[in-house]
């Protein structure tokens, strides 16, 4: 599946010759990843190419003479197509002509040089483990520090991730964004510009009941253990007062694997919730509380006359979803850094046998198309496991079969769309 790649601005600017070139700001999930020339995309290409040959997808020419405006817009967004599109190919993402160049781009935009370094990871208890890295080191590798200090199997690291998450007052806990695998957890941290940011450590899978494959781990028990508690404190997860009491029993009593058992029975267990926002249904201007997971969207709706209404979405009648940026950034230089305040996710979904379109007004859109990606995939693990008639489908850098009958590219869809002013 494709990455949230977007390229919604470029600046001229003068080498130490005089000459002009275009630097390109990249972001990814929102927030800004490198600045990065069209020469060095292209020596990066050309590396790719040697390795993987013709499967790379097309790449932007040179232009020899001055570009025009409309060229240099058309450029921009080859660039952000061509950096979507390469990413499909896990093969591709665990190189190291990939990683390496990602790498040394990171470090280069935000003026960062490869030494030593301690990174607290947040625990979701509220603990914070320190670890010794490089600044250099992906969220890959320091995933892997951080489960030998814990204890936690390499086998079992594909069901965690680290996050950046932002701790607010009062105890609130607004989860920004995934850490994708080439990403270096020291520069994001540094360069998020955010208040009360930090990594952390959380379980990454949207449905509940693979919580079984972790029970025989006592070190992925604990983590889950942890998680669902902070849950049930922060009412992302929502027990009724007999199953609360149930459980704070059992809680009182340390039985981790008990507790989970009765979560799963909790409604909204396991599920990411969001920070409020709006949304354009049943009217537009709506305020909208989302929590995502077990293969639904549910939506807590405020309405204009302060009535709630609950409306639930099935993932298996969403068509597909983008996600659009309204607005235009002027000035790269300064300190915005994210995209985040001028996002939507639209999603089509089939209603009464009809399909229609829902818009959903978040700083989190990235993240939200991150979970839905994210249940769609476990939705095809668990059709491949019922389907001897399958085909190969790339998910979290591992290949993944799916049966012939569903096809992906009906399923989703992403795009990332600017309006200019």
């Amino acid at each position: 599946m494709k990455m949230h790649f977007c390229i919604p601005v470029s600046q001229q600017r003068l080498d130490r010759l005089g000459g002009r070139y275009v630097l390109y700001s990249v972001y990814l999930d929102g927030y800004l990843f490198c600045r990065v020339r069209y020469s060095q995309l292209h020596r990066w290409n050309e590396q790719l190419r040697r390795v993987f040959g013709n499967c790379l997808p097309p790449f932007p020419p040179k232009y020899y003479l001055a570009m025009t405006a409309s060229m240099a817009n058309e450029r921009r967004d080859q660039l952000e197509q061509y950096l979507q599109n390469v990413t499909v190919d896990p093969n591709m993402l665990r190189s190291d002509v990939f990683v390496d160049f990602l790498k040394l781009i990171q470090l280069d935009t935000f003026s960062i040089t490869t030494k030593t370094a301690s990174l607290d990871i947040f625990l979701p208890d509220g603990r914070n483990i320190q670890v010794e890295i490089l600044t250099s080191d992906t969220a890959e590798r320091v995933l892997e520090v951080v489960s030998h200090k814990i204890g936690l199997c390499q086998e079992l690291l594909g069901y965690f991730g680290l996050f950046l998450i932002q701790c607010c007052k009062e105890g609130k806990v607004s989860v920004m964004k995934k850490l994708v695998d080439f990403e270096l957890p020291y520069v994001s941290l540094q360069s998020a510009k955010v208040e009360d940011c930090k990594v952390g450590l959380r379980k990454w899978y949207m449905d509940p009941s693979l919580d079984s494959v972790l029970m025989d781990s006592a070190a992925a028990v604990a983590l889950i253990y942890m998680q669902a508690v902070q849950d049930m404190e922060k009412e992302w997860a929502k027990p009724t007062q007999v199953q609360r009491q149930k459980l704070e029993a059992l809680q009182k009593e340390d039985n981790q694997t008990k507790f989970l058992e009765l979560s799963q029975e909790v409604r909204h267990y396991g599920f990411l919730q969001l920070d409020p926002c709006t949304c354009d249904y049943p009217e537009p201007g709506c305020g909208a509380i989302l929590s995502v997971g077990n293969n639904e969207i549910s939506c807590c709706i405020t309405l204009p006359d302060n009535q709630t209404q609950e409306i639930i979405f099935q993932m298996n009648r969403v068509k597909c979803w983008q996600v659009t940026f309204l607005g235009s950034l002027l000035d790269m230089d300064g300190p915005q850094r994210t995209l985040n305040q001028n996002l939507e996710l639209r999603f089509q979904y089939n209603e009464d046998s009809r399909w229609q379109w829902f818009v959903i007004y978040t700083k989190q859109a990235f993240l939200l198309s991150s979970c839905l990606k994210k249940m769609i995939s476990e939705k095809m693990v668990k059709l491949a496991a019922e389907n001897p008639e399958m085909i190969e489908v790339p998910e979290q850098g591992k290949s993944k079969k799916i049966p012939h009958s569903t096809k992906p590219e009906r399923l989703f869809l992403f795009s990332t769309k600017k309006q200019q002013d």
